[in-house]
């Protein structure tokens, strides 16, 4: 299991389509992905989880994954929310 704190850098955070898009980065990876902000922590493959968080920019948030492909989850989950791929 590998964990990483990032810090989003979206211009409007993530909203509805950004939540969309993410999900689909996130089902890339065969890993378990997981979101946690304080103690409510998330499914990343999963539309609903996601859309129940407030992601603003600069929010901190630990990506969580499990699996074969953690490493390389966590690398493109995290690019993602940096604002790094789109």
């Amino acid at each position: 299991m590998m964990r990483e704190n990032v810090t989003i850098n979206m211009d409007r955070g993530v909203d509805a389509r950004p939540a969309a898009m993410l999900v689909q980065v996130a089902n890339r990876y065969d890993s378990n992905l997981y979101m946690q902000i304080e103690n409510k922590k998330v499914n990343l493959k999963s539309i609903m989880g996601v859309m129940t968080l407030v992601l603003d920019r600069g929010t901190e948030v630990v990506i969580e994954a499990n699996g074969g492909d953690e490493e390389q989850a966590i690398s493109g989950v995290g690019a993602f929310l940096k604002g790094i791929e789109q």
